[in-house]
């Protein structure tokens, strides 16, 4: 019995030699991982007209276990579903970028296409692998607080919007607010694939009244990745808020009063601190 042991252990030490000195590619984004030739990779979700990359690392090795530190250069995707655009890598960078566009309009579910690291000068053979992508508009989570704000008119108020990108592009965000009389700024942020990040943005109002403010996050890449958030935002001259409209430039009074309510705001700002 001890001899199929012996047998069983000589045929896996190969087996592990073998695939240890197997030409590979080094993928690092939108994540690390090592593909053999013929393999395939999942790389998450992407929005409908979205851009993402493929990179992998020029070096490798051949059969012999030796290592190149310039084994591929270049990537190439093709194969890419109809609409679809890609870009290859440039030539002889330690890494190779790849960079491909969903169709603008593509509808839900799992698309594939393939990627060949080519070797120009080694005669390590080229290595094909095939990829699949995930399109959907759910691409991003999105947290908005306050969603009940009170200020003085002219003061501005401070919305913070979080962003949570579960996708692979990194492609900027754009926040946008309405529902406020003359309002209508927008904001371009980054939050790139698999991070968290936190934005403030700042709306104002002029006029007392309570505003029904409608908030909107959408890639700028592509309309149909967009989350929606409802604040409402109550804008009232009370003491406090208009010593605080006034520290903003916004007079809440008659100008005959402005150097005394410019006091009085320096009194409360200075109160905060004793």
């Amino acid at each position: 019995m001890k001899y199929y042991y012996i047998i069983f252990a000589f045929v896996l030490a190969i087996a592990i030699s073998a695939y240890s000195n197997t030409t590979y590619v080094s993928v690092v984004e939108p994540y690390n991982a090592t593909i053999l030739n013929n393999g395939s990779i999942f790389l998450g979700k992407v929005g409908p007209g979205e851009p993402f990359y493929i990179t992998i690392l020029s070096s490798t090795k051949n059969s012999s276990g030796a290592v190149f530190d310039y084994g591929w250069n270049r990537l190439v995707a093709y194969g890419l579903p109809p609409g679809w655009v890609a870009v290859n890598s440039s030539l002889n960078n330690p890494k190779l970028s790849a960079e491909i566009t969903a169709a603008p309009y593509a509808m839900n579910g799992t698309y594939k296409f393939y990627l060949k690291a080519i070797d120009n000068y080694l005669k390590l053979g080229n290595l094909t692998f095939v990829a699949f992508v995930n399109v959907t508009p759910n691409v991003f989570n999105m947290k908005v607080y306050p969603e009940n704000i009170s200020v003085g008119p002219g003061q501005p108020a401070t919305i913070y919007v979080g962003i949570n990108n579960t996708g692979v592009s990194d492609s900027p965000f754009i926040i946008n607010t309405y529902g406020i009389p003359a309002w209508n700024l927008s904001e371009t942020v980054i939050a790139p694939h698999s991070t968290s990040k936190s934005f403030s943005y700042r709306i104002y109002a002029y006029d007392p009244g309570m505003y029904k403010v409608h908030l909107l996050v959408n890639s700028s890449v592509s309309p149909l990745v967009n989350k929606e958030a409802n604040i409402t935002l109550l804008v009232q001259a009370t003491v406090p808020n208009d010593y605080e409209a006034i520290g903003n430039g916004a007079l809440a009074f008659p100008n005959v009063y402005a150097p005394t309510y410019a006091v009085m705001y320096l009194i409360d700002k200075l109160s905060k601190y004793v």
